[in-house]
C-alpha cells in the first residue's frame, strides 16, 4: 500500500490538535492547515465529508533530502489527512518511502524510512 491509515475514536479536531503536538515532538511542524471541505463548498461543489490536509515539514530534513536531490521537492512538504469516512475519523499519509522509491537512490531510501517511521510514530500516537 502507498498509504498509512488509521482510524481514530477523537472527531477530527481533536485528531488535528493532537497530531499537531505529537509532530512537534518529532520535530515537524505545520505549514498549513488546508480545510478541503471548505474550499470546495466556497467554490460551489456540494462537498460535505470533513476533509484537512496538514502540510507538514522538519526543516533539517528538507534541506537534507533537497541536498542530496532537488526532485525531492517535488514531494514536499509532506501531508496528513484528517477526515471523516461515514461515521469514523480517519488519519492518515501517504508514505514517504513510497513515493522516495519513484527516484532510485539508496541514501534517499534510508532517509524517507527515518522520516516515516517518524510519521507513522505521531499518527500511532494522535489516534
Amino acid at each position: 500500500m502507498f498509504d498509512y491509515t488509521l482510524k481514530s475514536e477523537k472527531s477530527p479536531e481533536e485528531a488535528i490538535l493532537s497530531l499537531e503536538e505529537n509532530l512537534k515532538s518529532e520535530g515537524f511542524g505545520v505549514l498549513w492547515n488546508f480545510d478541503l471541505t471548505a474550499k470546495l463548498q466556497e467554490k460551489g461543489q456540494d462537498f460535505n465529508t470533513p476533509f484537512t490536509v496538514l502540510e507538514v515539514c522538519n526543516p533539517e530534513e528538507a534541506q537534507r533530502v533537497l541536498s542530496e536531490n532537488l526532485l525531492v521537492g517535488y514531494f514536499l512538504p509532506c501531508k496528513i489527512v484528517v477526515y471523516k469516512d461515514g461515521d469514523e475519523t480517519k488519519i492518515g499519509m501517504p508514505k514517504p518511502t513510497a513515493m522516495i522509491n519513484m527516484i532510485h537512490n539508496e541514501e534517499l531510501q534510508m532517509i524517507a524510512k527515518d522520516i516515516e517511521e517518524r510519521l507513522i510514530n505521531c499518527i500511532d500516537q494522535s489516534v
